[in-house]
């Protein structure tokens, strides 16, 4: 049986738990780790973008102002998952990865804040991957059989993905002008605005 110290910590946070939480008023930070574009379309009221690629190169920054409860939300779960990784080694343990995303959340009657409706990130993933497998086996069939090789390299790659729990593809998509918003979140803007965790504790004491 494992002792309570060594117990793994549950990470995965139902959205109705989360209303509740924010119901309640207590002390959290909600981090929405999608890309500026997709928290423009929907996202969950009173939460701060700050999208994965940012956060990924000022973790230390943004976890020392983090304070004990942190939940991390993106449109499923993975990009989160991978922030709470990289939070986890900068000394944030106890960050909570919403089932469900945003649009779990959203499904549950959590109080979202509604912009223009666009696709969602991975959407676009699985649009371009399959469009590219459908091109490399109807190339092959009726172009050249070299084409195929297109296919493969596309499932190749989904499986790196999946296996490492990353995606070049949506990096790369991520980048195109349909996926900028007018104001790109940036250091100054999404994570050294951000309440200090001492600061919150001391407004929430007065």
């Amino acid at each position: 049986m494992t002792s309570p110290s060594t117990a793994p910590a549950v990470t995965a946070l139902a959205p109705e738990t989360l209303r509740s939480w924010i119901t309640e008023h207590q002390d959290l930070v909600v981090i929405d780790v999608r890309s500026a574009v997709e928290f423009e379309s929907m996202h969950i009221r009173g939460s701060y973008n700050v999208p994965l690629p940012l956060l990924s190169e000022h973790t230390e920054e943004l976890a020392a102002r983090l304070g004990s409860r942190v939940v991390l939300v993106c449109q499923s779960g993975a990009r989160a998952e991978q922030a709470r990784q990289r939070l986890d080694k900068s000394g944030i343990d106890g960050a909570y990865v919403l089932t469900g995303g945003a649009p779990g959340f959203a499904a549950a009657g959590g109080d979202v804040v509604r912009g223009k409706g666009r696709w969602d990130l991975e959407r676009q993933v699985r649009l371009a991957a399959g469009s590219l497998v459908v091109l490399g086996l109807a190339g092959g069939r009726f172009v050249s059989p070299k084409i195929r090789i297109l296919a493969g390299a596309i499932g190749t790659g989904l499986t790196f993905s999946a296996a490492t729990n990353t995606c070049a593809m949506g990096q790369a998509i991520s980048a195109m002008p349909w996926n900028k918003a007018a104001k790109e979140p940036t250091r100054e803007s999404a994570i050294l605005t951000l309440p200090a965790a001492g600061a919150r504790e001391e407004a929430k004491a007065s």
